[in-house]
């Protein structure tokens, strides 16, 4: 009998307590289901098909087109090509890049057995290995940035003065996976990047590219704006206006437009800078509204950057799908 009293005591004491926890409960069900029933469900909308996936593993160097990519948060990915990650510095650690090289634009840089190759136009081909942890860490400086990149050592340095003369001295870095990359901008959602100017993927369609070439006396390329994935099969500038987008599995997510200077005017073909255009063009029908002037200042937009929402795989012929809630 003693058990049975304490027993009742105990439920007597705690009947209010569940009272109140089972009416939490339930409100919070009811709360959720709310949510669920009263949420706008999201809608996949058809926008385009990706018809070139486009790596480039050396800053400002040739593109590597490929079938399929590794679309990770730091950017394009496949085998062991990484966009953006090998990047020609000064002795003193500042980036060299197609503004002040424009024959930089003429390098390939590729990877196969875990060699990285070096081509130029009259260079023998260079292979080094891409791991060389024995190597030094150089503290790289990327548009005011700190960051770090692995040496590639004195063959690699010397190949680099050769193609690109011998007024001063260029090394070669790479940006390993423990390394810590660059921070994205204030104004911008957080995310890191290792050699891009500002973004892990940039997104550019086909007929923006052919609305260009039709105001220029000579037609431009694709190639020309180095973008990482280009959209056929949609309206010039229909890019502009998705914020959300789904590839396959891949969720991107538009974070600003792409600001155009100087080094679209270096082409591709030759390594030689005009330094007009197709940029004054660019600047006579693309310029950002005057309230983003602050974000843009006088550089005309053309393409999309973009951070990566959801990782996956990306493919040539995937369907592009703008989100819309």
């Amino acid at each position: 009998m003693e058990l049975k009293t304490l027993a009742l005591k105990a439920f007597a004491q705690n009947k209010q307590a569940a009272l109140l926890i089972g009416g939490a409960g339930v409100a919070f069900l009811g709360l959720g289901l709310g949510y669920k029933y009263l949420r706008k469900p999201e809608k996949l909308v058809r926008v385009g098909v990706v018809s070139q996936l486009l790596i480039h593993p050396l800053k400002s160097g040739r593109a590597v087109s490929v079938p399929l990519a590794e679309c990770l948060q730091i950017g394009l990915k496949f085998g062991e090509l990484q966009d953006r990650h090998w990047l020609v510095v000064t002795e003193e650690g500042h980036m060299v890049t197609g503004r002040q090289q424009p024959r930089l634009v003429l390098l390939s840089l590729t990877c196969e057995d875990g060699h990285a190759c070096l081509s130029g136009p009259d260079m023998e081909e260079l292979r080094f290995p891409v791991n060389q942890p024995d190597n030094s860490v150089i503290d790289c400086r990327v548009f005011g940035a700190d960051i770090q990149g692995r040496d590639c050592g004195e063959e690699t340095s010397r190949w680099l003065i050769r193609f690109l003369g011998k007024e001063q001295t260029f090394r070669l870095v790479h940006f390993e996976p423990q390394m810590r990359g660059r921070q994205s901008e204030p104004l911008l959602p957080p995310f890191e990047v290792a050699y891009p100017d500002e973004a892990p993927v940039m997104l550019l369609s086909e007929a923006s590219v052919q609305d260009l070439s039709s105001r220029l006396e000579e037609g431009v390329t694709t190639k020309r704006f180095r973008p990482n994935i280009v959209i056929s099969d949609c309206e010039a500038f229909a890019e502009d206006s998705w914020v959300d987008i789904q590839i396959g599995s891949v969720r991107l997510q538009r974070v600003k437009s792409c600001g155009r200077c100087v080094f679209t005017t270096v082409d591709p073909e030759t390594g030689v800078i005009s330094r007009k255009e197709p940029l004054d063009t660019l600047k006579s029908y693309r310029l950002c509204k005057p309230s983003d002037q602050h974000i843009y200042q006088k550089s005309p937009l053309f393409g999309q950057l973009l951070v990566v929402k959801q990782a996956g795989i990306l493919q040539v012929g995937d369907v592009v799908y703008k989100i819309s809630h």
